[in-house]
């Protein structure tokens, strides 16, 4: 349900004719609360514009998968072209709004997303070039970690992803600004107060003076 919460509030910043990435896991269920009257045009980074949603077991084409390797349904009037050209796009300013989860992210914008600890990763993909080339980059993630350790931190403690790329951040307590003062809690959840989010944040809040539920 706090996965739900996210990808619904993240879907209120698209813009009508934006052109957007979704990354795996999280990010991909913002495709399913677009609101209505906006349309979007979304690009996977393999090579698709004009990608749709996920694909059912009854309609899957194994030749249409996304970034993530799951299958997907294409729009009318969809393109495909090589990874070259698709990074042509991304690294041209062409993406309006990059969606992507997070391990970190700290008070500065800095992103951590791409190495476990422990674990053996494939590499950060596509999201190093996708966070320095869109236009706004949104971290969408749980607020804490499975331990409960917080994720929003004063400085990242793992490997950086990108330096003061993020724009905001959304979890499914708030929802968070990065300016060059610093953090500015905008928004919370439903129920959920202040200091629930100050609690769970390493870093530094300011709250701002119109702040908001969602």
């Amino acid at each position: 349900m706090s996965k739900d919460r996210i990808a619904r509030r993240v879907a209120r910043d698209l813009n009508d004719g934006d052109v957007v990435n979704l990354g795996i896991g999280l990010p991909t269920m913002v495709a399913d609360y677009v609101p209505e009257g906006i349309e979007i045009t979304l690009q996977s980074e393999n090579g698709i514009l004009g990608m749709g949603h996920l694909a059912s077991s009854a309609t899957a084409n194994k030749h249409l998968i996304n970034s993530g390797g799951q299958n997907v349904t294409v729009l009318p009037g969809a393109a495909y072209f090589d990874s070259a050209f698709s990074f042509m796009i991304i690294r041209g300013g062409h993406v309006d709004m990059t969606v992507l989860g997070a391990l970190q992210v700290d008070a500065h914008g800095n992103l951590a997303s791409h190495i476990v600890p422990g674990k053996m990763v494939p590499g950060m993909g596509g999201a190093m070039d996708l966070v320095t080339g869109s236009k706004k980059v949104v971290v969408a993630m749980t607020h804490t970690a499975k331990d409960g350790s917080p994720k929003i931190l004063k400085d990242i403690t793992l490997p950086a992803t990108a330096i003061h790329a993020v724009d905001e951040i959304v979890t499914e307590l708030a929802v968070i600004k990065v300016t060059d003062e610093g953090l500015v809690l905008t928004e919370v959840a439903e129920g959920v107060s202040v200091e629930d989010v100050i609690a769970k944040t390493e870093a530094p809040l300011k709250v701002a003076d119109d702040l908001k539920t969602f």
